[in-house]
């Protein structure tokens, strides 16, 4: 499978280069290419700037630069100008483009002293949605082999790009004696090196720790829709925030907190996963007349009783809220606060917790103090269904506030988020300025060990600038993760299984995916990524991948990255 660069093709991207994207990024048949999309040109021949639609890498064979049209109609004017579409007719055509841009990419090469003395560098034009090699006539302006079309990506991406890299090649050779004497290029090693220098990697120019401050500093300061929602706060009895996973709503639950205590009130703020209840305590330690925990926490405290040791999952849902129902008809009016903020109320809204619930608050849920954060797009990953109706029933009056900026991750990550999921709507736009790392997706074979590849995603993060306390391992796995297995002595020296409270320098946190849910990390690996072995695979997928702020690896099961770019 292609190593596609970005890993990601924007939504907005013309639906031409989509298709040709997914073609690449899907199939077996790119063992080892390298596919740079959209490649920014500044040393253009000819124009300012310039861009590469695909720069396609393919050791052993050559480099093709494809300029991509994905207009329904191409015509030459009779003064010979084009007509693409709808577009304004235009004197430099596709093929000019095409070869600009890749004499441009070969000039720089050659600068950065890059051998290309036996690679074919071709040019070529792809019509992705007409049958334009059956449809143009002949010109001496380009030859037929630099010509692709619809049929070429509906019969394969693949051996039309080999196809062309071959004509390429030979018509190099007719007119250069011995260019590709004892075989073409690249080999894989200068296949990398060109990848690096086109598109390379760079570091940043300031230090870790103004870093930190800065990431901190995003993170935590408010947005105007932040800021809107604190106000329906104020205007609502019961309100229910709703917003896909890094949109802000634990902040926006802490805050809330804090505002109601100012006001004299008492109460609680509740959650439901265990890991986030720990750092909502630590928090808000320090906040008197607030009860901080996780729904279930709170269940047991006020039943007065212990979990069993092992306890089923018919305990945690039925026979734990009926003990707290009891024990809150006992002793209820010194229990119920003046509020009730709920995080996570999307794994919650279930009837026998909403009945706990409903005593735990003065007035009830029908008539008292009520502010709910829930993510419905992917996150209730327990099998409660969507719950919003549920809510509605129960609380009378229940206003709605969408909240749909991403606050928490770099452009780039909340885009493969959105991509590989399949968010409907998605975001509307990030907050963060994007700093130009793409994620990693790392293929594994099914059953491989893991534990090297891991270490090795470890030690990049490390040599980026990332501390160990600034990474977490995550895994879809309950049981037998890679965290959790590996014989790696260095790795079994650093590992912790992550326990909610803050990270500790040296020591390198571990968890499934669904108990660090509603957490972040600056640095995130998610290792043994099979739909074969991990049910709802694209709900776990979406939390793994949305708890990085900063940066992304995945280690994913080869067939499993296919289906995921659309292709299987």
């Amino acid at each position: 499978m292609a190593r596609m660069m970005p890993p990601y093709c924007p939504e907005e991207a013309p639906p031409g280069e989509r298709a040709l994207f997914n073609a690449l990024a899907s199939s077996p048949e790119t063992d080892r290419w390298i596919v740079l999309h959209s490649l920014a040109i500044a040393s253009h021949v000819r124009q300012v700037k310039g861009e590469a639609d695909f720069v396609v890498i393919v050791p052993d064979h050559g480099v093709l630069v494809v300029e991509v049209k994905s207009h329904p109609s191409s015509e030459r004017l009779p003064d010979g100008r084009w007509k693409l579409g709808t577009q304004a007719p235009t004197s430099r055509g596709p093929f000019q483009q095409a070869n600009e841009a890749m004499h441009s990419i070969k000039n720089y090469l050659m600068s950065r002293a890059v051998n290309l003395r036996s690679v074919p560098v071709i040019d070529a034009v792809w019509f992705t949605h007409v049958r334009a090699r059956t449809m143009l006539p002949q010109s001496p302006e380009w030859h037929s082999w630099q010509l692709l079309d619809s049929e070429d990506l509906r019969t394969g991406a693949v051996p039309a790009i080999l196809r062309t890299l071959a004509a390429g090649a030979g018509h190099l050779e007719s007119r250069i004696t011995g260019f590709t004497h004892g075989g073409a290029g690249p080999d894989q090693a200068t296949a990398s090196r060109i990848a690096t220098i086109l598109r390379p990697k760079f570091e940043a120019a300031i230090v870790a720790g103004d870093i930190r401050r800065a990431r901190h500093a995003q993170l935590v300061a408010f947005i105007d829709e932040q800021y809107d929602a604190l106000d329906n706060m104020q205007y609502n009895r019961a309100i229910l925030f709703t917003g896909p996973a890094g949109s802000g709503k634990t902040w926006l639950a802490m805050e809330a907190a804090r505002r109601e205590i100012e006001l004299g009130h008492t109460g609680r703020l509740l959650c439901f996963n265990r890991l986030l209840g720990q750092r909502l305590k630590e928090e808000m330690a320090d906040i008197d007349g607030l009860q901080v925990g996780t729904f279930h926490q709170e269940a047991l405290r006020l039943s007065g009783s212990q979990a069993p040791t092992r306890a089923g999952q018919q305990f945690w849902d039925e026979e734990l809220p009926d003990l707290a129902i009891e024990a809150l008809i006992r002793h209820g009016e010194r229990e119920a606060g003046d509020f009730l903020i709920v995080d996570e109320i999307q794994d919650l809204a279930r009837e026998p917790f909403l009945d706990v619930l409903d005593l735990l608050v003065k007035d009830g849920l029908q008539g008292g103090r009520l502010l709910l954060f829930g993510d419905f797009e992917r996150q209730a990953i327990y099998e409660t269904g969507d719950g919003r109706n549920v809510l509605t029933e129960r609380i009378s009056g229940l206003a709605t506030f969408v909240l749909t900026v991403n606050c928490r991750n770099l452009p780039r990550i909340g885009t493969v988020v959105e991509k590989l999921t399949h968010m409907i709507p998605g975001y509307r736009r990030f907050r963060r300025p994007d700093d130009g790392a793409d994620p990693e997706f790392i293929p594994i074979r099914r059953g491989q060990d893991q534990s090297a590849a891991l270490a090795d995603a470890v030690r990049a993060l490390r040599n980026d600038g990332y501390g160990l306390d600034e990474i977490v391992v995550l895994s879809p796995l309950r049981q037998g993760s890679t965290a959790e297995t590996t014989t790696d002595p260095w790795l079994r020296q650093v590992l912790r299984p992550a326990d909610g409270l803050a990270p500790v320098a040296g020591q390198l946190r571990f968890s499934t995916i669904h108990s660090f849910k509603g957490l972040d990390a600056p640095a995130v690996i998610i290792t043994d990524l099979d739909e074969a072995t991990s049910p709802n695979f694209e709900s776990l997928l979406y939390i793994g991948m949305s708890r990085a702020t900063d940066r992304l690896t995945a280690l994913i099961e080869i067939q499993t990255l296919r289906a995921a770019y659309g292709g299987r």
